[in-house]
């Protein structure tokens, strides 16, 4: 190549240079690239479900002859031919894909089995290619039964000097017992593995009836079926229309039970874990979450497992109770998975699109009926050429002293024989490679039972092919024998995962999740908001910002609701446990929750569950809310009290005792009955006092006998002479008693 370049002139090879379109060009390499992606590497086939890695695998396998009967072979031998003849790929990524075929924790049904270290559940690698050996599975030799009868079409390898098979015969339906997984470009697929006794009832039932509807496929296939076992918990309607549509998700659960201990004490012991998942992984995510306490209700965790997976789970104490751990293990940690479902494959075209499984199934039966009509082709050139062979000997029989006189005397027998015969040439060198020992008069009655027997055969065969029935009756028994083979009746076909159902939904309380740990909640006048740890007894030892100062300090436990009443009439809530660490200043309080820049925080507080508070706006209207119904799930709050233009959210009291008390900014004061105001969940309430200037100042709750309470610098003071200012609702009240806070507050949460 280079000789012929240096003998060109600068002309000839400016002559040759192309101008195109950078993005042109680009484009149609990348294309180039996608389709080689998604054709020769990433999607398998949906007749044989595999990829050209796996298929070029198990053909250079058998072409080395390793049989089930037949001993092991070093996998470097088996990598080494395949990347040497088939695939001209890196040896690490043809040996990986060896492995995982010969792993029982990665495909449902084994094509490789192995000898030596092939990895484990746990996540270890398996030992280089040096040390391990192989052979082909009896599922193996399935997927291959027939490929020397011209089943499938072959094609020359990369370089031309051998010959490998576009698909495999593949007489079980591979793609959906073992599944398949990968990543194109622009697409992926992913397939989880099912249960070949369940597929091929359902093959069966196809056949019989070819247009039966997907529902019913989905009774005979109810969901997949993993190598590693673990609980299938979709719900029904879920399941079949994934199937229906070829894309969803299953929710996969690992599978426990309970051992009783002394004094009452009990451990779950994890006998499956989900599909794909590490057990050392999980293991070592549990461990974590542990010291981070974020499992409150899990007090340890061993692994104990052998052979078999045994992970135990010991409850903080015996009042937990073992469904509730699990449920907070099953949100928290891998034991619970989804697998999705992406059916999308090549079709008998190459062309990749999304299947259900009435479509998955059906091209499977068309192949397996392509496969076998061109078996029978096949066997039907053997019979013909044989019937050929056949007839020449007959007539040999029939002129044996002849025959042998030509041979004797001719210097060229073979024409002399077809000219005075009329036989072929097949016929006349069949004749001539004769053995003396096939002279006998018991040869020839041999020979003319087995032209009659090889006639009726092909009588047989050439119906067959007329016959669409009799091709699907075939069929039909071949599945029949691959189901009697592998199916549920054997240790390899019994079902692994069991189909359960949807679970309920456990309320695990957060107090219960959250680690309970006391803290002191501190809010500053610019809205800075912290959380100390522990409970402080001198709020004067707080340090601020800067120009800030103390506004709510109150203690809390962080499994605790803090809740926040704003000007704008919305409550929002945050978790004890959310708030930032109290080392610092803490966080603005905007920056958790979605307040207007021009509103303002008016009461913080804890929740209490079941409890009431009065919430009241500045021009003096207000109500009674529940605190249940004012927990906000997001960062936008919950409205609670409905404002108007030129009004605000001023004032909120817990609901205590009998009688509300109502002091407006003109420093009156009204008393009246709590049974007056109406329990609300959102509104603008009713009038609380009347004002003729201003507006509200603040309001309260108390027990009438016991006199009204208000916060002073020095603790709480308690009035009793009261009665002068008990009236009714919506009146305007008297001038606050002597010893009034000026600032006209009863400090309900100051």
């Amino acid at each position: 190549m280079y000789g012929v370049t240096t003998q060109m002139t600068d002309q000839d090879l400016t002559s040759r240079i192309q101008e195109v379109n950078f993005s042109d060009a680009l484009g149609e390499r990348y294309l180039a690239y996608a389709l080689s992606t998604i054709t020769s590497r990433s999607l398998p086939d949906v007749r044989d479900g595999l990829k050209p890695v796996h298929r070029r695998l198990l053909f250079a396998m058998r072409q080395l002859r390793l049989e089930p009967q037949s001993g092991f072979k070093k996998c470097a031998r088996v990598v080494g031919d395949v990347i040497g003849k088939y695939h001209p790929h890196g040896d690490v990524a043809v040996y990986d894909a060896l492995v995982r075929l010969a792993q029982d924790f990665a495909v449902r049904y084994r094509l490789v089995e192995g000898q030596g270290n092939f990895g484990n559940v746990d996540g270890d690698n398996a030992a280089a290619m040096r040390y391990t050996e192989a052979r082909l599975t009896e599922y193996a030799i399935a997927m291959l039964e027939g490929i020397d009868e011209d089943a499938v079409d072959f094609r020359e390898n990369y370089d031309g000097s051998e010959e490998e098979p576009v698909l495999l015969p593949a007489s079980v339906p591979n793609l959906l017992c073992n599944g398949s997984a990968g990543i194109a470009v622009g697409m992926a697929t992913n397939i989880p593995p099912h249960n070949l006794d369940e597929v091929s009832a359902a093959l069966l039932h196809l056949l019989k009836f070819p247009n039966a509807t997907i529902a019913k496929l989905v009774e005979m296939v109810p969901g997949p079926d993993f190598p590693t076992g673990g609980i299938l918990v979709e719900s029904r309607e879920s399941i079949a229309e994934a199937y229906a549509t070829g894309r969803g998700a299953f929710r996969l659960r690992a599978r426990w039970e309970v051992e009783k201990l002394s004094h009452g004490q009990y451990q779950i012991v994890v006998t499956e874990i989900p599909y794909q998942v590490q057990k050392g992984r999980v293991v070592e995510k549990i461990a974590d979450l542990l010291n981070d306490k974020k499992l409150p209700l899990l007090g340890d965790i061993r692994d104990e497992s052998a052979e078999d997976i045994r992970l135990i789970l010991e409850p903080r104490n015996r009042t937990v109770e073992p469904e509730m751990l699990m449920e907070q293990m099953y949100r928290a940690t891998d034991l619970e998975t989804r697998v999705s479902l992406n059916m999308n494959v090549l079709d008998a075209n190459m062309v990749p699109r999304v299947m259900n499984l009435r479509d998955v199934l059906s091209s499977f039966l068309e192949h397996r009926e392509v496969v076998l009509v061109r078996r029978t082709k096949h066997r039907l050139a053997k019979i013909e050429h044989r019937l050929e062979v056949l007839e020449g000997y007959l007539i040999a029989y029939l002129n044996i002293d002849e025959v042998i006189r030509i041979i004797r005397e001719e210097d060229e027998p073979k024409p002399v024989m077809m000219k005075k015969w009329k036989l072929t040439d097949i016929q006349a060198e069949a004749i001539l490679n004769m053995r003396l020992r096939a002279l006998r008069r018991l040869e020839e009655i041999s020979i003319r039972e087995e032209h009659t027997s090889l006639t009726a055969e092909m009588k047989m065969l050439n119906a067959l092919l007329k016959n669409k029935t009799g091709r699907e009756a075939i069929i039909a028994d071949q599945i029949k024998d691959i189901r009697k083979r592998f199916g549920k009746k054997t240790d390899l076909g019994a079902r692994r995962t069991e189909i359960g159902d949807t679970p309920d939904d456990i309320i695990v309380p957060i107090d219960i999740l959250i680690e309970r740990e006391p803290i002191t909640v501190v809010f500053s006048q610019k809205g800075w908001i912290r959380a100390a740890k522990g409970h402080l007894t001198d709020p004067s030892e707080l340090k601020y910002k800067e120009g800030d100062r103390g506004r709510f300090v109150f203690n809390a436990q962080t499994t605790d609701k803090i809740l926040m009443f704003s000007t704008n009439g919305r409550f929002y809530t945050l978790g004890g446990d959310k708030l930032p660490s109290g080392r610092g200043h803490g966080e603005p309080v905007r920056l958790m929750i979605d307040l207007p820049n021009d509103q303002d925080i008016v009461a913080l507080f804890v929740h209490r569950p079941g409890e009431k508070v009065l919430v009241a706006s500045s021009d003096g209207r207000g109500f009674i809310v529940s605190e249940d119904d004012l927990i906000a799930h997001t960062k936008n709050g919950k409205q609670a009290l409905n404002v108007g233009k030129g009004v605000e959210a001023h004032a909120c009291a817990p609901v205590v005792g009998d009688t509300v008390a109502v002091v407006g900014e003109n420093r009156k004061i009204i008393l009246f009955a709590l049974d007056e105001l109406p329990e609300m969940s959102r509104g603008r309430g009713v009038k609380l006092q009347s004002y003729k200037d201003g507006g509200l100042s603040d309001v309260t709750t108390f027990t009438l006998k016991e006199g009204l309470p208000w916060k002073t610098g020095a603790g709480v003071r308690t009035d009793t002479d009261i009665k002068a200012y008990v009236g009714k609702r919506s009146q305007a009240g008297r001038i606050a008693m002597r010893g009034f806070p000026r600032n006209g507050r009863f400090g309900n949460y100051e």
